[in-house]
Parts: C-alpha cells; sequence; structure tokens
C-alpha cells in the first residue's frame, strides 16, 4: 500500500511539473504578443486587433495565477477559475465598448498591417494551443486555460478574415462586426468557466464537511 501510495505521489508531482514547465512557456509567449499587438493595434486603428491584444493580456495573468494555484488545493483552484472567468467576461465587455466607440466614430483600420499582424498572432496562440492540448483534461484550470487557447484561435482567425474584408470593402465594418463577435465569444467562455468553477467549490465544501 505505502508502494502504491509513494509511486502515485511521484506521478502527481510529475504531472504538475509538466504543467509548469507548459505554463510558463505560453505566459511568455502570452505576455511578448501583448505588447507587440497592443501596440501595433493602437498604431493601425483596428478594434480587433486591441480586443485580441487585451485578450494577450488576460491570458498572460491566466496563466500566471494558474501557476500560483499549480500545488495547491481544489478549493484554491475553484477559486482561481473563478477569478479565470471574471477575467474572460472583463475582456469581452471591453471589446464590446470599444467597438461601439469604433462604430460612432467610424475609425478604418490599415487592413494589410491588421491582418499581418493577426496572422502572427494566429501562429503564437497555435503554439500555445498544442502545448497546453495533452494537459486539458488534467483538471479544472488546465481545461480552462486550454479553453481561452482554443478561443484565440478562432479570435485569431477572425481578424484575419476581417482584414481581407476591410480591404475588400473600404469599410470598418468587418472590424467592428469582429470585436463584437469576439466579445459575444469571451462572454460565453466566461460563462461556461464560472458555472464549473462553482461547481467544483461546492464539491471542495462538500468534502471539507
Amino acid at each position: 500500500m505505502d508502494s502504491c501510495c509513494e509511486k502515485k505521489s511521484d506521478e502527481l508531482a510529475t504531472l504538475k511539473s509538466a504543467q509548469a514547465k507548459v505554463l510558463y512557456i505560453v505566459l511568455a509567449i502570452n505576455a511578448v504578443m501583448f505588447i507587440f499587438e497592443f501596440s501595433s493595434g493602437w498604431l493601425v486603428r483596428s478594434t480587433a486587433l486591441l480586443g485580441d491584444s487585451l485578450d494577450m493580456f488576460g491570458d498572460a495573468s491566466v496563466y500566471a495565477l494558474t501557476l500560483f494555484v499549480l500545488h495547491r488545493s481544489n478549493r484554491a483552484r475553484a477559486k482561481a477559475a473563478a477569478v479565470k472567468g471574471g477575467v474572460m467576461l472583463l475582456f469581452g465587455v471591453a471589446v464590446i465598448v470599444d467597438a461601439t466607440y469604433k462604430t460612432i466614430t467610424g475609425v478604418m483600420p490599415e487592413a494589410t498591417w491588421m491582418g499581418g499582424v493577426a496572422l502572427l498572432a494566429l501562429l503564437a496562440n497555435a503554439v500555445c494551443f498544442l502545448l497546453l492540448r495533452r494537459h486539458r483534461s488534467d483538471d479544472l484550470n488546465m481545461r480552462s486555460t486550454w479553453m481561452c487557447s482554443r478561443n484565440d484561435l478562432i479570435a485569431n482567425s477572425s481578424v484575419i478574415g476581417a482584414a481581407v474584408l476591410v480591404a475588400a470593402t473600404d469599410s470598418f465594418w468587418p472590424d467592428v462586426i469582429v470585436g463584437f463577435a469576439i466579445a459575444c465569444l469571451f462572454i460565453y467562455s466566461a460563462w461556461q468557466v464560472l458555472t464549473e468553477a462553482r461547481l467544483a467549490w461546492l464539491n471542495s465544501l462538500q468534502i471539507r464537511t
């Protein structure tokens, strides 16, 4: 029995170590891409790029938070997942506000740079997605982290499509529409994460009692 428990403990320690290595890598990728994409989005006046860059910042914060609770209790993990859901919800609302502002002002983004930056972001997020995919079933926090990465790929592809349409139609509307679509995606995902976090929190209370 002792040998079995010791083996299980070693396996768990190895798993957590592997999770930490992956999270440090995706944290670095997202932090660098946030700086680059936010600066680019501001310069080319793209709502979708700014929204995507803020998501990069949110993801970097999420990964840092996940690393913080990696070796902590299930109750702490539930709290972290709730915070992550709140971050996703916050950025979804932020994108809606920015898209509304651009609709009123009618600012035109620079389509070529917009598409190029979005393509680079897509490649960066594809790397993160592949790194996180093998850990998506480990626990709640790794699953919610993988969900963030999955959403990033969809958002990046949408921004590229918007850039093509902006160039083809000479209109700011594709950029604005994608901004609203990204916001809806993150708000929906935030609801999923918050729901799972609530269930995990209730389960941790039952186990404790």
